[in-house]
């Protein structure tokens, strides 16, 4: 049970590391929303335990996450937006081969509850160095800084 709002980003990255989608899951409330880093949504806590599992026992199956600064807003006593700085090695590509290190931005709206702080709805979003947004060729989304740097 997550006591404090300003846990859930180390409770998320624990069950992470044991590897426990449903750990995961259980951080949510049941009709919690979650977006990954791609944008793929799923609806309930159901949907989300089956893709981490997926993903935990795949192309993350050896990754270390790790939390960086988290930042708390409180929206009454009940509820808060909690930001986290992610840092994620480990991930395999899809030739095997380990890949680089990423950094996120982990996102969580909480709210209090019988069961302790849950989220109501997370994102997670990559964070791209030297970029200020994507943009679309048709066939991918490449990263762009349109700022003057002279």
């Amino acid at each position: 049970m997550v006591v404090a709002p300003q846990d859930m980003p180390h409770a998320f990255a624990a069950a992470w590391m044991a590897r426990d989608a449903a750990a995961i899951a259980s951080l949510c409330v049941e009709d919690a929303d979650f977006v990954n880093v791609v944008g793929i949504w799923w609806h309930d806590r159901g949907a989300i335990e089956r893709a981490h599992h997926y993903g935990l026992t795949t192309f993350f199956r050896d990754s270390v996450l790790r939390v960086g600064r988290v930042k708390l807003r409180m929206l009454g006593p009940d509820h808060a937006v909690v930001h986290a700085r992610m840092r994620l090695s480990g991930q395999r590509a899809p030739d095997g081969a380990v890949a680089d290190d990423r950094h996120t931005m982990l996102s969580f709206v909480c709210t209090l509850g019988p069961q302790g702080w849950q989220a109501v709805a997370v994102q997670n979003t990559d964070i791209v160095p030297g970029a200020e947004t994507q943009v679309s060729d048709g066939a991918r989304l490449i990263p762009q800084d349109y700022r003057d740097r002279t």
